[in-house]
């Protein structure tokens, strides 16, 4: 299912044909031709920004603590021989 948010971004993504179709400069199906190409590129570029952003402002469980780690304690010294 292709999320509301690509289509959107693939319509603005598009909106400089959109505007020239307004304009009567192109026809309607290159219009449609470059968003139906700009549906698959936004998805890509969203997917891979909510890859990167995913572990943003997770929230520990509650009741979990994160004990700080023990100090190793120091080697014998070797005796000399």
């Amino acid at each position: 299912m292709i999320r509301p948010s690509v289509l959107l971004f693939a319509l603005l993504m598009s909106a400089p044909a959109v505007y020239r179709y307004v304009l009567d400069e192109i026809d309607v199906t290159e219009v449609l031709i470059r968003f139906l190409i700009a549906v698959p590129i936004a998805a890509i570029l969203l997917a891979g920004l909510r890859f990167v952003t995913a572990g943003y402002g997770r929230a520990e469980e509650p009741g979990t603590r994160v004990r700080p780690t023990p100090d190793p304690e120091p080697a014998e010294p070797r005796p000399e021989s």
